[in-house]
C-alpha cells in the first residue's frame, strides 16, 4: 500500500510536537524543582542530553512506526532498515540515560559522605561501598545495553537460541576458565560490605605501611609512605592477614622508641615532652603523651613515648616530631646519655 506524504507529514508534525512538548514540561518541572531541591541542577545537566536522544529517537521511532509502508513498496526494505536504526538508538538512549541517573545518585550520596571531618569511618565505608556499587552498576546497565542492542537483529536472536540451548555446557566451561576472575570479583564485592577496609583506611600489608587509595572488583590499590603504589589481588584481603589501623575509628596510637644510657633522667625527659608536644601543634590531638620505659637489655634502656593524633599521615609526622625533638634534647642536654658501648679491660 503506498504511503500517503501528507500523512506522514502530518505524523512527523505531531511526533516532533509531542516530543518537544514532553522536553518543555520535564524541563519546567526540572527547574521548579530546583529552587527548592539544588540537586536538581546537576541531576538536569548530567541526564540533559541523553534525555533529549531518547525522546527523539522513541518520537521517530513512533512516527515510522505509525507510517509503515506497504511490503510491496520498493523502498520498504529502506524503510524496516531505518526502523532498526532507530530502535537501536533508542535502546542506546535509554542506557545512556540510566547510566546518567545513577552517576548522579551515586555523586548525590558521595558529596554527602564526608571524609574532612575528625570521625569520618562511616563516610569511608559508605564512600567504599558506593565506589564499588557504582562499577557493577554501570557494568550492569552496559552489558544489559549491549544485549538489548545485539538482539533487536534476527539473526542474533537465533544464534541466542542455540546458544541457550547447550547453555549447560558453556557455563561450566565459562566457571572453570573463569574461576580466579570470578573469585577476585566475589572478594572485592565482599571487601565493599564487610567493613575489613574501606578507602583511606590506614593498613600494613606485605611488611609495608599505606592507606587504601582504590577498591575495584579485581584488585586493591595501597599508596605507600613514599607515593609508591602497592596493586594486589582483592582475594589477599579475604584470605592474607594483614593489619588495619583505622578499622573503628580514624584516631591512632603511635609510639617512639629511643635506646639511651642507663645514666638517662627519664623524669627530665618526661617533664620536657610537654613542651615537644605544644610545638606539634595540631598534629597532636590532646589524648595522650606518655613516657615510659619499656625495657633494659645490653647495656640500654628503651625509652618509648606514646602520642595520639587524628589520623594515620598526621601521626606519622607527629611520631617524627616528637622523635627529632628528644633526640636534639638529650643531645643538648643529657649527653651523658647518649647510647655507649662499655668495654672491661682485664691487664692480666
Amino acid at each position: 500500500m503506498a504511503v500517503s506524504w501528507t500523512h506522514a507529514m502530518i505524523a512527523a508534525g505531531s511526533a516532533a510536537l509531542a516530543a518537544l512538548a514532553l522536553v518543555v514540561v520535564v524541563h519546567l518541572v526540572v527547574r521548579l524543582l530546583g529552587r527548592r531541591w539544588r540537586p536538581a541542577g546537576d541531576l538536569a545537566r548530567s541526564a540533559r542530553f541523553p534525555f533529549r536522544a531518547l525522546v527523539l529517537t522513541l518520537a521517530l521511532s513512533g512516527w515510522v512506526a505509525g507510517v509503515r509502508p506497504g511490503a510491496s513498496d520498493d523502498w520498504a526494505a529502506w524503510w524496516e532498515a531505518g526502523a532498526l536504526v532507530l530502535r537501536v538508538l533508542a535502546i542506546a538512549s535509554g542506557g545512556w540515560l540510566l547510566c546518567a541517573l545513577l552517576l548522579f545518585v551515586e555523586d548525590l550520596t558521595l558529596g554527602r559522605a564526608r571524609t574532612d571531618v575528625r570521625d569520618n569511618r562511616v563516610a569511608r565505608r559508605v564512600r567504599t561501598q558506593v565506589l564499588l556499587i557504582r562499577r557493577l552498576t554501570i557494568a550492569l546497565v552496559v552489558v544489559v545495553t549491549v544485549g538489548a542492542i545485539l538482539f533487536t537483529f534476527p539473526a542474533v536472536r537465533t544464534v541466542g537460541a542455540s546458544v541457550l540451548a547447550s547453555a549447560g555446557l558453556i557455563s561450566v566451561v565459562a566457571a572453570l576458565a573463569a574461576q580466579s576472575i570470578l573469585a577476585n570479583a566475589f572478594a572485592g564485592i565482599q571487601l565493599a560490605f564487610n567493613d575489613a577496609i574501606k578507602v583511606d583506611d590506614a593498613v600494613i600489608v606485605e611488611g609495608e605501611w599505606g592507606t587504601i587509595e582504590e577498591i575495584t572488583l579485581s584488585y586493591v590499590v595501597v599508596r605507600i609512605w613514599d607515593d609508591r603504589r602497592m596493586i594486589l589481588p582483592s582475594t589477599y584481603f579475604t584470605t592474607t592477614p594483614f593489619q588495619n589501623w583505622t578499622r573503628k575509628n580514624s584516631e591512632l596510637l603511635g609510639s617512639v622508641e629511643l635506646d639511651l644510657d642507663w645514666r638517662t633522667d627519664v623524669d627530665a625527659l618526661r617533664a620536657h615532652l610537654p613542651s615537644v608536644m605544644e610545638r606539634a601543634g595540631t598534629m597532636w590531638d590532646g589524648r595522650v603523651s606518655h613516657v615510659q620505659v619499656t625495657d633494659a637489655v645490653d647495656g640500654l634502656v628503651r625509652v618509648r613515648v606514646l602520642v595520639t593524633s587524628h589520623d594515620a599521615p598526621t601521626l606519622y609526622d607527629l611520631r617524627c616530631h616528637v622523635r627529632e625533638g628528644l633526640v636534639a634534647w638529650v643531645r643538648d642536654q643529657q649527653a651523658h646519655a647518649l647510647p655507649v658501648r662499655r668495654v672491661l679491660l682485664d691487664g692480666t
